[in-house]
């Protein structure tokens, strides 16, 4: 009664072990229905498995990581000017030829934050005359900043429609425009070209 019982029970075990396609030996010459993955590529799966974080806390360090890779190459880039790693705004053919236009001439606008220190320091002195004529500077400094910067603008402008036609210019002169108030040397990406240079 036991025996029969156990018989049964173990008859339909056999038949699933040996019906399961692990049990059946496979032709060497039939398809797989996929392509072998090349050596390199098998590699880097087994190698991108293996270094995937398990846990949050890992993930993290390794983002932090990773962004301070990119900011350090950022800032390689922008001292070198090579267009791979440069930041979004100062990547493309017409931002580089932006700056170098900009980079390529004298400005007034560059002088304004030293002009500008002057100015201060000649209005703190209690002397009315020393006063009006830090005044009258300021009003000139910033009249002749406005009509460079014009002047500048239109002729960036007529370059830019010159060059690249059928390239979006979209804030390419506000770029070069802001770009002419900082300091030659303070000026990042720093300059490609040398003053009077043709871009």
């Amino acid at each position: 009664m036991f025996r029969s019982r156990s018989k049964e029970e173990k008859a339909p075990s056999t038949s699933v072990t040996t019906n399961g396609p692990s049990t059946q030996p496979r032709d060497p010459q039939a398809p797989k229905g996929r392509p072998t993955p090349k050596r390199s590529e098998a590699e880097s799966q087994r190698r991108r498995a293996s270094t995937t974080p398990t846990d949050r806390k890992t993930a993290m360090k390794r983002q932090r990581e990773a962004r301070r890779a990119d900011l350090a190459r950022q800032r390689e880039a922008l001292a070198s000017g090579d267009e791979r790693y440069l930041p979004v705004r100062d990547k493309g053919p017409v931002r580089r030829f932006v700056r170098d236009f900009v980079d390529s001439r004298f400005c007034l606008a560059e002088f304004f934050l030293p002009l500008a220190v002057v100015i201060l320091v000649l209005s703190m002195i209690r002397v009315p005359q020393i006063q009006t004529i830090s005044l009258l500077l300021w009003l000139a400094v910033i009249v002749l900043i406005v009509i460079d910067s014009v002047g500048l603008g239109f002729r960036l402008r007529k370059q830019l429609a010159e060059r690249f036609p059928d390239t979006p210019k979209r804030g390419a002169v506000a770029y070069g425009l802001m770009r002419t108030l900082q300091m030659r040397r303070l000026r990042l990406p720093k300059p490609q070209v040398k003053r009077g240079e043709r871009p």
